[in-house]
């Protein structure tokens, strides 16, 4: 088949594994994407389908009379992250990434126990670690979380990552994967400067092209997926990163669009760069973090939506309790 007659998603495909950001089967099932992930916006807003119900009924009868009050409430929100995750690992071949909560995100120890507890939750389902990605946000305490994790065998994928600091810290830890966030940099950048930016110039698409860079420039193991987008123009720019997480809307528009597909990162082009290696311990990454407004306010924000959409959920499944 001649990329003329391929899809600009067929086409990426090709050189970029294309994830789905969503918790809706429907639409996994329409992309054929090989990886899924979710988090607590997007698993309350397919919790509140009624075409999902059935998987938090079956959330709250597992857990009856196992325990009460928070503690129920708790047991039958980690269910429903994992049952979801099972429901989507038997449509997409790949991996699911299901998010830790995110009001441990400075808790290193606590993180650790809840990525055992998520593997131990998916083992009862039949489901094996290495078809789970645990997703923690990408703060020092995260980063250290998922060190201890990944030398158990336990992957993880770091996320509400917004700065080339975080991303080497999750290197160093040797992280499975990482998510940058394409889209929050570039609405922080038009906020600040009041003007919208040409997907080249994007904020969002030049952070992950120097994260990818550096990665493939020194050897890194660490995959890069770019997430968050806000239009197809900052994914195209992107096309070649090891994964993309995409949207429906977005990859609807893919799926619609035809126009040639260029590649525009590689490692042969990204060992040509002229970056330099940064070694990083607790205090250079806390300064350099410290250092970009944009990181620091972006991933600060990011934890506070997760944990208030957490929240949303919790309120809901205690109102069907």
């Amino acid at each position: 088949m001649s990329t003329a007659d391929q899809t600009q998603l067929e086409q990426i495909k090709q050189f970029t594994t294309v994830v789905a950001d969503t918790g809706d089967f429907a639409t996994l099932k329409q992309f054929a994407p090989r990886d899924a992930t979710t988090n607590p916006s997007l698993i309350l807003k397919a919790a509140l389908m009624p075409e999902y119900a059935f998987i938090l009924e079956k959330a709250i009868k597992d857990n009856q009379g196992k325990a009460a009050g928070s503690q129920l409430v708790s047991r039958v929100m980690d269910d429903l992250l994992i049952l979801f995750g099972t429901e989507i690992l038997k449509i997409v071949p790949g991996r699911v990434s299901t998010e830790t909560d995110a009001n441990l995100s400075f808790d290193t120890a606590a993180l650790v126990a809840k990525g055992r507890h998520f593997i131990d939750l998916y083992a009862k389902q039949g489901i094996g670690r290495e078809r789970i990605l645990v997703k923690i946000a990408s703060t020092w305490e995260g980063i250290r979380a998922a060190e201890v994790l990944q030398r158990e065998g336990i992957n993880c994928n770091l996320t509400l990552l917004f700065s080339l600091a975080q991303a080497i810290a999750c290197a160093e830890a040797n992280v499975k994967l990482i998510s940058p966030f394409v889209g929050r940099i570039m609405d922080w950048y038009k906020a600040k400067e009041k003007k919208d930016f040409a997907p080249a110039e994007d904020p969002g698409v030049k952070s992950v092209q120097e994260i990818y860079a550096y990665y493939k420039k020194f050897d890194y193991a660490t995959e890069v997926m770019g997430a968050s987008f806000r239009n197809v123009g900052e994914i195209l720019e992107l096309a070649g990163c090891d994964l993309l997480t995409i949207s429906p809307a977005l990859l609807a528009e893919l799926q619609k669009g035809t126009a040639p597909v260029v590649r525009k990162l590689s490692p042969e082009i990204a060992r040509a760069s002229s970056l330099e290696k940064t070694p990083l311990d607790e205090k250079k990454f806390r300064w350099l973090f410290n250092e970009s407004a944009m990181a620091t306010e972006k991933t600060a924000e990011g934890i506070r939506l997760f944990n208030a959409d957490a929240m949303k959920l919790e309120q809901f499944i205690a109102a069907k309790l």
